[in-house]
């Protein structure tokens, strides 16, 4: 009994270690009682909770495995399973968490858990089947519609998606993230009308707000945010950049409206934008990242993505069309291209295979890819590949001749004197796309299976841009697909 009583105490000291997140402590005072008791499968549990947790699978598979074979109970098998599902082995997760619901199925998380082991193991209308029935044992479960949502997306379903996006609203009508999530879904099915509302509740936004209120602490108090029903004509109005690249630079349509309507106009775009925009500045004042706010005079001011929702657009009225581009290259730049990068009679074609990787990883290329188009007949080809991928040039260069115009890229405004030279740019979505669709300039953009929401539901043409073509994937992770039918259409043109 003595020696009973001292187990359990040191079991449950190893375990507070565990709770207080002291992990070395908690381990070897596990492996110590392992020592003493090897049939403990308790502790060969906790063991199995606690590598999971840092990710050494092989040692957390055999601590389970270990609880199981000495007693089966269903909680070891869930933790089991939960530790496949961290491995990113779903094959495996979804083997056990059949059992288990198998077992019970009134049990609403493992019902929950199986429907997301199948959803990220590709099994997508199994995982559509289970959510419903987690929602049947939990008509408040929130994050059954909220992933019922993603699978509409991966089925074009752009409408279900949306009715998902409302039933968690229904639920928890102050979820910030779903609201988000359901402009996009919105703004997918063109109705920008509610999607723009919804969209003011994005985390980019807010966040540049904080920033501009560190750096303007005093101004950034005093002056309020143009809302889009206060009279600019005599007022001057302060708007800054968010998110990323290309996002400001398809944003950027509208500087010649918001212009009309100020009486003056200060932008403060990335500092990589900023000589491009100075070049097409339409009367507006194009600031640098930093200016002493003494010398900062404004009214109101408004986060740049914003400007579409109080201008009051709301439908096809987002789409405004330039005929030459609204984004001209600086001459000088456009001639030194010329003069040392593009002096050949071939078809130029410029590539770019990765963006940001930090948000859709799915949208990066495959730069192999590329390869049996670098062997067409009297072409040839530029990579445009610039910061995070550029180093996957290394793959190219000793097999094929492709010249690297990104090492020459200082800024955008650089990177559109480049561009004008092209004959067709074929890119993943990227900045690159859309700087070439503000300059009307043919670009093939190669999307991923479930692709970003401005390209819309139909995929024969981009709303945006009338020089884009839009390739999408026809099912996740085929780019082999995209590029049989990229190839087929580039031998067309050619």
């Amino acid at each position: 009994m003595v020696e009973w009583i001292y187990m359990r105490n040191k079991i449950e000291q190893a375990f507070e270690y565990h709770q207080k997140g002291q992990l070395t402590n908690a381990r070897d005072l596990y492996e110590q009682i392992l020592n003493d008791d090897k049939q403990n499968h308790e502790v060969w549990n906790l063991l199995g909770i606690l590598y999971t947790q840092v990710s050494e699978f092989d040692k957390a598979l055999l601590c389970l495995q270990k609880a199981i074979e000495l007693k089966p109970l269903p909680f070891y098998i869930e933790n089991l399973a939960k530790m496949y599902f961290k491995k990113e082995d779903f094959q495996n997760a979804v083997d056990l968490y059949e059992i288990l619901v198998k077992n019970n199925s009134e049990n609403y998380e493992n019902t929950f858990n199986l429907a997301m082991a199948y959803k990220n193991n590709a099994q997508y209308d199994k995982a559509k089947e289970t959510y419903y029935k987690a929602i049947e044992l939990n008509p408040k479960s929130t994050e059954s519609y909220f992933n019922l949502a993603y699978l509409c997306f991966n089925e074009n379903d752009t409408k279900g998606a949306i009715e998902c996006y409302k039933k968690v609203l229904e639920i928890n009508p102050d979820d910030w993230e779903t609201t988000y999530f359901l402009s996009l879904a919105y703004m997918q099915d063109k109705n920008y009308k509610d999607g723009l509302k919804c969209f003011e509740q994005r985390l980019c936004k807010q966040s540049a707000i904080v920033s501009q209120e560190k750096t303007y602490p005093n101004l950034m108090r005093q002056k309020p945010i143009w809302t889009g029903k206060e009279d600019l004509s005599d007022k001057t109005l302060y708007t800054y950049y968010e998110a990323g690249f290309g996002d400001n630079i398809m944003i950027y349509r509208f500087m010649p409206e918001l212009i009309s309507k100020c009486k003056k106009v200060i932008f403060k775009p990335q500092e990589e934008l900023k000589p491009l925009f100075e070049e097409n500045s339409y009367g507006a004042e194009i600031m640098g990242m930093f200016k002493n706010e003494k010398e900062m005079n404004f009214d109101y001011h408004l986060p740049f993505l914003s400007l579409p929702y109080v201008l009051g657009k709301s439908g096809d009225d987002m789409f405004i069309h330039h005929d030459d581009g609204y984004i001209m290259p600086n001459p000088d730049k456009v001639k030194y291209y010329r003069d040392n990068y593009f002096d050949n009679d071939k078809f130029k074609i410029g590539i770019k295979w990765q963006g940001n990787s930090y948000y859709d990883k799915e949208r990066i290329l495959s730069v192999e890819d590329f390869f049996r188009l670098f062997e067409l007949p009297n072409t040839q080809f530029y990579s445009c590949q610039t910061f995070e991928g550029s180093e996957k040039f290394e793959k190219i260069k000793d097999k094929y001749n492709v010249i690297d115009l990104a090492s020459t890229f200082k800024d955008f405004s650089w990177t559109a004197g480049a561009v004008e030279n092209l004959d067709l740019i074929i890119c993943n979505d990227t900045s690159l796309a859309h700087l070439a669709g503000a300059m009307c300039k043919p670009c093939w953009v190669l999307l991923p299976h479930v692709y970003n929401w401005r390209w819309h539901n139909d995929l024969s043409k981009s709303d945006w841009y009338d020089s884009l073509k839009l390739f999408r994937q026809p099912q996740n992770g085929d780019w082999e697909s995209v590029f049989d039918e990229v190839e087929k259409e580039l031998r067309k043109l050619l």
